[in-house]
């Protein structure tokens, strides 16, 4: 068990890719504190994932806000009694033309997606730092490397997650701390299912049809957030110890690069 007793924080794990990651790092042994703006929707998932909730605990964290980042370790630890990590993957999207999209979305996306994962990694960071180091995972996507129509906002922000995770990780490997990014693509989730929502009018397709056709080629199918999950809790484990500062493509080889 990679993970064995080792306690994670997981934000964005109301659903979706979150809850993946978070039945990946129970099927390793580890514990999750579930974080989430949706406290309601996060205990659900914990009761999903855990009914006796031993190895699952859900709060209630804007990744925005440093009182809840530093709430959300001080939970972890009252909880459990140790931290050994993060993953950050609360994110938003709001889909647009480029023309047309509004600068306050913009900033929306950035403030959670990119400054969201800064702050939590700050205060998870620190208490890492005093107590010999540990993994911290950031949830960008492909389309901060190739970029998509109408999500002009969305895929910044995920490049911006992307070099983050770099620097992060060349400043922060002195303190033992290993920092690397996934990059999720054709995930079966909520918000795909909502790109296929927003998309459907425009095209003139069923909204069913759309998604049906959104997974990876190489892969004929969607990707599962379950599969997303594992790799990240590989990179959270000692066997990841020699991949730092990099952006792993999960996406069913639609990325080359």
């Amino acid at each position: 068990m990679r993970l064995n007793d080792r306690i994670y924080i997981v934000t964005g794990g109301a659903g979706g890719i979150g809850a993946g990651i978070a039945r990946a790092i129970l099927d390793q042994g580890g514990k999750v504190v579930l974080a989430d703006v949706d406290l309601d929707g996060v205990a659900a998932a914990c009761a999903d994932l855990d009914p006796s909730g031993g190895s699952v605990h859900p709060i209630r964290c804007d990744v925005t806000s440093e009182p809840d980042a530093a709430a959300a370790v001080v939970s972890a630890l009252d909880r459990f009694g140790r931290l050994d990590g993060l993953v950050n993957n609360a994110g938003v999207v709001t889909l647009d033309a480029a023309w047309d999209a509004s600068p306050d979305a913009v900033n929306r996306e950035f403030d959670i997606n990119v400054t969201g994962t800064f702050v939590l990694s700050q205060a998870v960071g620190r208490h890492l730092r005093e107590h010999g180091g540990g993994a911290i995972v950031n949830v960008a996507s492909n389309c901060g490397k190739v970029g998509y129509r109408n999500m002009a906002g969305y895929n910044a922000s995920k490049a911006a997650v992307i070099n983050l995770s770099r620097s992060l990780a060349l400043e922060w490997a002195e303190d033992g701390i290993n920092v690397n990014a996934v990059c999720p693509g054709g995930v079966d989730t909520p918000m795909l299912a909502g790109v296929a929502d927003w998309l459907s009018p425009r095209l003139g397709v069923p909204a069913a049809e759309l998604l049906a056709g959104m997974g990876p080629a190489q892969l004929g199918r969607k990707v599962e957030p379950i599969e997303v999950g594992r790799v990240v809790a590989f990179l959270l484990s000692d066997d990841a110890i020699i991949i730092r500062g990099q952006a792993i493509n999960v996406d069913g080889g639609d990325t080359p690069y």
